[in-house]
């Protein structure tokens, strides 16, 4: 372990105690989670407090540990990436939402502004509610879209289509019709299949 990331490691349990999990040093880089309840005090604390001062939210996204090998825990997390600019540290922060059947954890766009888009990205394909954000609305599927795409049991095809019908003269959703189709390849199916006659 390099002595910077000792270092934040150690100012980590200085300053949170039993606030966080254990700190985790993988891949070059410390993850901590953060109970639901004290998520919004501490990553505050963690942009403000002089010894820490992680300034910058480089990215914040979902994950749905439903079918992660071997994981007993809580099926939704909300993962912010920081940044530290003062002390040039890098900070995983992980929380995760109470309820699997309704995801839901505070919105950290008081904390930083730059959680607005990300917030609405992770709702949108995972269905995390982000208590507190001023706009929580789609930004990357149609606004009639039914579900959340990123969900491990989010079927392939989706739900509903969307198509232009001419006759009705606009768009309109309707259920997911798929074809039935031949998937096995001719040279299995047709026992003749490439033995030509010979002419070409």
């Amino acid at each position: 372990m390099s002595a910077k990331l000792d270092r934040l490691i150690r100012q980590l349990k200085q300053s949170f105690g039993d606030r966080i999990g254990e700190p985790v040093l993988a891949f070059g880089q410390v993850t901590i989670v953060v109970p639901a309840g004290n998520y919004v005090d501490v990553v505050r604390q963690l942009r403000d407090d002089p010894a820490l001062r992680f300034e910058q939210l480089m990215d914040l996204g979902g994950i749905d540990y439903s079918e992660f090998t071997g994981y007993q825990g809580k099926r939704y997390a909300a993962v912010s990436q920081l940044l530290s600019i003062t002390h040039n540290w890098r900070l995983t922060v992980k929380v995760f939402a109470e309820d699997d059947e309704f995801p839901v954890v505070a919105s950290v766009m008081d904390v930083w502004n730059s959680a607005n888009w990300y917030e609405r990205e992770a709702f949108d394909l995972f269905g995390i509610h982000f208590e507190g954000h001023v706009d929580l609305r789609r930004i990357l599927t149609d606004y009639g879209f039914v579900g959340h795409p990123f969900r491990k049991d989010f079927p392939l095809s989706g739900y509903v289509e969307m198509r232009y019908d001419p006759e009705q003269k606009r768009v309109i959703y309707q259920p997911v019709t798929i074809e039935p189709r031949e998937v096995t390849p001719r040279i299995v199916r047709e026992e003749g299949y490439g033995k030509g006659d010979g002419r070409g």
